[in-house]
């Protein structure tokens, strides 16, 4: 009874507890679910939080690009400001410029008074006159437009703002007599005809433009004193013009042939005609205005005062520009008087020192090649006033090309070349003259730029080899190779054919130069080296002697500064010594000191 009433209970309870972890396990189930329900809510969420994110990302930078795109706009039309055309006044489009001004201001200067006071000029071509009045009118108006834009250098810089260059323009002077210059004028021609061009002479304003271009030309002219000379003369021509044409305005006036110092009157045909009244009243004023001649005697009084005014105006005028020519005269000739006066002094020099007159012949001639073949200038006193960096330009554009034609230089640094060009002195040999000669210490090289030279034997007349333009010698002698047998001796005789230009550069200018290169120094040392072993002038032995000379050389000096160190060591050590009994005297006469004052307190 008790096993069968266990196994029922027993059953049951196993089922109780099936039941009870089936129960669990449902209920796990679901807890289960709801939180993977609950997770992909959040899931969910995170999701429609991140696309509304990048929705609202997309939205922001398409905002953002939109501004951008705005600020951009905004940006362009501040930053790029429409491009104006501006004249560089340092440009040859500005020269030439000035030379098209420069020919109405030319033809108002010497037309416009000679129509006003020869009325049969002006009527017999008053269609030409308009054309080329109007025409320069034109050509004025342009000018005005290109002065406004014509730029000005600030702090180096060439301006471009055209606000800018209208404000400086019409602050200047210049800019209110173009206004008038340009004022027309010609409407009175509706009410008193167009043969009154005297009502033109406004156009007379703008002559600042023909002075302007007068001042280029003479910058940019290669025969400066012959133009100065020339424009001297248009000068005295311009003003005998418009005395003559004010001398017959006059005449006119007073009455043609009124009397005897008027012009002589138009009944005769001879003098009516326009090419006899001009060339008379040119030669009246020719003559007035230069006081070298007579002329009929004023009669009224407006007469004798037009002669006074002439008069004073003459000598004024004359005087000063009479003085200008004589001065470009003597400059022209400044440099044939300086040449001359070296030639006198190097005479004077060698008859005072009694030199053979073989010798002298030789001194002048060699003058006279120099002053023929136009070789007088010394380089460095003409180049002096230009800086380094535009020296050395020019220096490059004329040596360069021959000094890299030497086969040491050649694949040097293009610093050190310009270092050498600068220090290459030209030098001028006369025939029969030794460069060098055998045994000599070389403390040059020489390149030849023009001439021929001869290696001679010791006699001086069997020619080996004849040297022409571009050759070059004594480039390893200055170098100092070591272990060279000829060492820095020159081991041939060059003499001059005929006369000969060479460039010299000197071994202490090389050595100068060099000291900033130390690479390209060893470069040319091994340079040099293999050219003097190709040819069989090094002697190794000495190149194990130099080396040791240098080596005790070295030595030397490393035991001359070692004893003078030693010296000096000696020196602060007794320095220190002294120092250190003077402190121990001290310390000692303190500590006395101390102790009496405490035998005095007790």
């Amino acid at each position: 009874m008790d096993t069968r009433e266990r196994l029922p209970t027993a059953r049951n309870g196993r089922l109780v507890a099936l039941n009870t972890n089936n129960c669990n396990n449902n209920d796990d189930k679901k807890d289960e679910k709801k939180e993977e329900k609950k997770e992909e809510k959040k899931e969910e969420k995170k999701e429609e939080k991140k696309d509304e994110k990048k929705d609202d990302k997309k939205d922001d930078k398409k905002d953002d690009k939109k501004d951008d795109k705005k600020d951009d706009k905004k940006d362009d039309k501040k930053e790029t400001p429409k491009e104006v055309w501006i004249m560089d006044p340092n440009t040859d489009t500005y020269y030439y410029w000035l030379c098209v001004i420069a020919i109405p201001v030319f033809y108002n200067l010497i037309l416009l008074v000679a129509r006003a006071c020869f009325n049969e000029l002006q009527y017999q071509n008053s269609t030409l006159w308009m054309v080329l009045d109007y025409t320069a009118d034109v050509l004025y108006y342009l000018d005005t437009f290109v002065r406004a834009r014509t730029g000005f250098l600030e702090q180096g810089l060439l301006v471009k703002d055209e606000k800018l260059l209208k404000e400086k323009y019409m602050k200047t002077k210049q800019f209110r007599l173009d206004i008038v210059s340009i004022i027309p004028t010609d409407i009175v021609f509706f009410y008193l005809g167009i043969n009154n061009p005297e009502w033109r002479f406004n156009r007379l304003f703008r002559l600042s433009r023909l002075f302007e271009f007068f001042d280029r030309t003479e910058t940019r002219t290669n025969f400066p004193n012959i133009f100065r000379i020339a424009n001297l003369v248009l000068y005295i021509i311009i003003i005998i013009h418009w005395n003559a044409c004010l001398y017959f305005a006059i005449s006119k006036v007073l009455g043609l042939g009124s009397d005897t110092w008027v012009y002589p009157s138009a009944k005769n045909p001879d003098n009516a005609r326009l090419a006899r009244q001009y060339i008379y009243c040119f030669y009246w004023s020719t003559l007035t205005l230069t006081t070298i001649g007579e002329t009929p005697p004023p009669v009224r009084d407006i007469e004798y005062f037009f002669v006074v005014a002439d008069f004073l105006t003459g000598v004024l005028i004359f005087a000063t520009i009479v003085g200008n020519v004589g001065a470009m005269i003597s400059n022209m000739n400044a440099a044939r008087v300086e040449f001359q006066a070296k030639i006198d002094s190097i005479k004077q020099y060698m008859q005072f020192r009694k030199v053979t007159k073989d010798l002298e012949v030789r001194v002048v001639k060699w003058f006279d090649y120099l002053w023929t073949e136009e070789k007088t200038c010394d380089e460095k006193q003409v180049l002096k006033n230009l800086p380094d960096k535009l020296k050395a330009e020019i220096a490059i554009n004329v040596h360069l090309e021959t000094l890299s034609k030497v086969r040491i230089f050649q694949d040097c640094e293009a610093g050190l070349l310009v270092e050498l060009v600068l220090k290459l002195q030209p030098q001028v040999f006369s025939p029969g003259d030794y460069i060098c000669k055998k045994g000599d210490i070389g403390r040059e090289m020489y390149i030849i730029k023009e001439g021929k030279l001869a290696v001679v034997a010791d006699d001086g007349v069997t020619q080996f080899v004849v040297l022409s333009d571009g050759a070059y010698f004594g480039e390893i002698s200055i170098l100092g190779i070591k272990g060279s047998k000829a060492g820095n001796r020159r081991t041939a005789n060059i003499r001059s054919v005929g006369y000969s230009d060479l460039f010299a550069l000197s071994k202490d200018d090389l050595m100068e130069a060099l000291t900033e290169y130390p690479d390209a120094k060893y470069a040319l040392e091994e340079k040099g080296r293999a050219i003097l072993m190709k040819d069989n002038l090094i002697d190794e032995n000495l190149v194990n002697a130099t080396d040791s000379k240098d080596l005790e050389n070295k030595v030397n000096q490393i035991e001359a500064g070692f004893e003078i160190m030693s010296l000096k060591f000696k020196k602060l050590l007794g320095q220190y010594e002294s120092s250190q009994r003077k402190l121990k005297q001290r310390l000692a006469n303190m500590s006395n000191e101390v102790r009496t004052l405490r035998v005095d307190e007790a």
